[in-house]
């Protein structure tokens, strides 16, 4: 039976506490119980060489965004930067306006929040090409990890972020990892022009097909006969 990984396992390589190569290092022996291994889809993606050759490219490629980002992050520390100082004397004062300070404290809020939405609008290309790069990968994952349990005829794949204790000698990331490089040794780095991620495509189909009319998929009604 394939194996399939959900792309919420991809997005496990935000959450990684150890190095990709230390999370794929894998034991050379030891007895293992037969058909049976454990690994990690995320620590796998993100030390696969598509994926760290794309996030070597990332910062060239788009560092006009980046420059921009950086430049308004720091307009917006600047314009903050009164606000705060005077928030901050006049909650000392011996008898501080609460009315005024919760209205100083608010119109801070407004503007680092609308900072931030704005610094996130800049980005968002970055966003879009490492989710580019994960979907490419993820496509060859499945197949990779059949491939790898093909080899070593395993017949059980656990991830190993279930697992309280086991093994390294039962780790098969390694052998993953080989299978995928191979699978894809580089990932297009800039997605094409109106490209979505995979879930939103979904969604968006499943929108598009809610809003067909439940006529469509009704016969047509026989037309009267003539006399």
């Amino acid at each position: 039976m394939k194996i399939r990984y959900a792309s919420a396992l991809l997005a496990g390589l935000a959450v990684l506490s150890v190095s990709p190569t230390a999370a794929v290092a894998q034991a050379t022996s030891g007895t293992v119980t037969p058909g049976i291994a454990i690994a990690n889809p995320s620590a796998v993606v993100a030390a696969s060489a598509a994926y760290q050759t794309a996030q070597q490219q990332r910062p060239t490629t788009y560092k006009p965004q980046i420059d921009q980002a950086n430049a308004r992050k720091g307009q917006i520390e600047a314009q903050l930067k009164p606000l705060i100082d005077k928030l901050q004397a006049d909650s000392k004062a011996a008898n501080p306006n609460r009315a005024a300070l919760q209205a100083q404290y608010e119109q801070i809020q407004q503007i680092e929040q609308a900072g931030q939405a704005e610094i996130q609008k800049i980005l968002e290309p970055l966003n879009l090409s490492q989710q580019y790069v994960l979907e490419q990968i993820g496509d060859k994952l499945d197949a990779a990890t059949q491939a790898a349990m093909d080899k070593k005829k395993i017949t059980l794949v656990i991830d190993s972020q279930s697992v309280i204790k086991a093994g390294q000698v039962y780790n098969l990331n390694q052998d993953i990892l080989t299978e995928l490089n191979k699978a894809i040794p580089s990932a297009q780095l800039v997605p094409p022009a109106g490209w979505m991620p995979r879930a939103q495509r979904e969604q968006q189909a499943q929108a598009q097909a809610a809003q067909q009319p439940a006529t469509a998929a009704q016969p047509a009604k026989k037309a009267p006969e003539g006399r």
